[in-house]
């Protein structure tokens, strides 16, 4: 306990490592609306959040669970998914808002990760965000050509294949194809259909 007469308490949220003050603080001062992205191991989460004096205020959001509207078979919390997810939620939001900043919170952020690919579909689909180029992932990774290829070569052990691979098998969708699949998908996001 301190001695001095004087003791300043912290703000709660600080104190339990959930925000960080400074950093909002940024945001705010930006006075544009703020992207902001939590992952799971199955999911992503986009939300696009604006500030007001009585509470941030979500203006939208999207998941990528909504994916499977538009023929997802595969796994949800991977590169491309969350690309497309970020795709989805731009093409959705692109009329009514031109340009955002991203708001990762508290979470450590990694090139070419999915934070990353989220960022990129979001820039394909015509929102303006500061993001430099080369911390986004490349077209091998975001079309699942990676998972392909990899699949590709680990269909020599059928056991650790299916093992790997069982969410894709169940879905009937061969990891091979995953390229051709995220493309078909990615046009339907594109058309709206």
């Amino acid at each position: 306990m301190s001695k001095s007469k004087t003791f300043t308490v912290r703000y709660k949220r600080k104190a339990e490592g959930k925000t960080d003050y400074k950093k909002r603080l940024n945001y705010i001062k930006s006075k544009k609306p703020r992207v902001v992205v939590r992952l799971s191991l199955k999911n992503t989460l986009i939300q696009i959040v604006k500030f007001h004096e009585d509470g941030d205020k979500i203006l939208f959001s999207t998941s990528s669970r909504e994916l499977n509207k538009y023929g997802w078979k595969a796994f949800r919390g991977n590169i491309p998914a969350a690309y497309l997810t970020g795709l989805l939620c731009g093409v959705k939001i692109k009329e009514k808002i031109k340009e955002a900043i991203v708001d990762f919170g508290l979470s450590s952020v990694i090139a070419k990760s999915r934070l990353y690919a989220v960022l990129k579909g979001l820039l394909d689909a015509g929102i303006k965000i500061k993001v430099p180029e080369e911390v986004l992932p490349s077209e091998n990774s975001l079309s699942g050509k990676i998972i392909s290829d990899y699949a590709s070569k680990l269909a020599k052990d059928k056991e650790a294949y299916e093992k790997q691979f069982s969410a894709y098998i169940k879905n009937q969708l061969k990891p091979e194809d995953l390229p051709k699949h995220f493309e078909e998908v990615k046009s339907k996001i594109i058309k709206g259909d």
